[in-house]
């Protein structure tokens, strides 16, 4: 038997656990809003950032409640303006992000843009060269977009696995879109082109591939992605985890290349003849450390990097 005295908290104790079915209404508590709507996101690369800018066009990551404002990067940083608080998110080759992260930059990686495909990057020259094998010359002559870059790096891992002496390859740096000219006037034997350069050279010059720079050790080779500062990724994480959501989706429609050419034209100076002749790579849908991590070690192993880097400390923390 219980005792008046003891019946009232019982009874406040049965209401207060029977609360959440009695009185309420079931529906689960909608998750925590946004840190912030927009993104401003630095894209470069028409061919890397294809997907994105298609998404952005097409209004796909309003669905995840963001606005994203693109903001062309042309020739300038997009790591430099990401640390004045220009930009958000910037788009920016993995190799540079890896060498600023190596540098004490802290950054948070937010999706891998392009990887490499079969003659996405290539050594190439002119057709009435002398330099018709890649070990044809001991001490090649190399047009590269920058020194310090992808282009130096796949040409002197292209070379090198060859049987060409590294310490006797020359390199030059001169911009893609004058490697064509420097071909003509001898400045360069070869030159580490991307697409379109590569077409381009193809229709109008008549140029051939001396090498195709996505095999042995940069083959499948991770090009560049998008990162955040890791100050502002730890004060945002889900506003950066629905741009990652969205972003994912947003590559994983660019598996058929035929989305990717014919959006080509519309944001690029790409023209319809050239979009439906380059060579495309591929676009991740998600971050794979270890695919990212062959870019570190490769760039340690080359001299680019005093000490190996640890890709997967630079992933968010969802390990996503």
């Amino acid at each position: 038997m219980i005792r008046r005295g003891r019946l009232i908290p019982l009874v406040a104790a049965l209401l207060a656990t029977a609360g959440c079915t009695v009185f309420s209404s079931g529906t689960p508590a909608p998750p925590p809003p946004l840190e912030r709507t927009t993104l401003r996101v630095g894209v470069g690369n028409a061919i890397d950032t294809a997907p994105l800018r298609i998404a952005v066009a097409a209004g796909k990551f309003g669905s995840a409640g963001l606005t994203v404002q693109l903001v062309e990067l042309g020739a300038d940083d997009g790591l430099a303006k990401l640390a004045a608080g220009d930009l958000d998110v910037t788009f920016a080759s993995d190799i540079a992000m890896f060498r600023a992260a190596a540098g004490g930059t802290a950054l948070q990686l937010q999706g891998e843009a392009y990887t490499s495909g079969p003659n996405t990057m290539a050594l190439v020259t002119l057709p009435d060269s002398d330099y018709t094998v890649p070990t044809g010359k001991r001490s090649p002559k190399i047009a590269v977009n920058m020194l310090d870059d992808v282009g130096a790096l796949v040409a002197r891992s292209v070379l090198v696995t060859a049987g060409v002496d590294q310490s006797k390859i020359k390199f030059t740096a001169i911009p893609f879109d004058r490697m064509p000219q420097a071909l003509q006037a001898g400045d360069a034997d070869a030159a580490l082109m991307i697409e379109p350069y590569i077409t381009r050279a193809e229709k109008d010059l008549g140029a051939h591939i001396l090498a195709d720079g996505a095999r042995g050790s940069t083959l499948d080779f991770p090009l560049s992605g998008y990162a955040a500062a890791k100050p502002f990724a730890q004060a945002n994480p889900r506003t950066l985890r629905a741009f990652r959501t969205a972003l994912g989706a947003a590559q994983q429609s660019a598996t058929d290349p035929a989305v990717v050419r014919d959006a080509l034209p519309k944001f690029s100076d790409i023209d319809t003849t050239t979009a439906a002749l380059i060579s495309l790579g591929s676009y991740p849908a998600s971050l794979n450390g270890i695919r990212l991590q062959r870019v570190a070690d490769l760039m340690h192993n080359s001299g680019l990097l005093a000490n190996r880097l640890d890709v997967q400390g630079l992933l968010p923390d969802t390990g996503y």
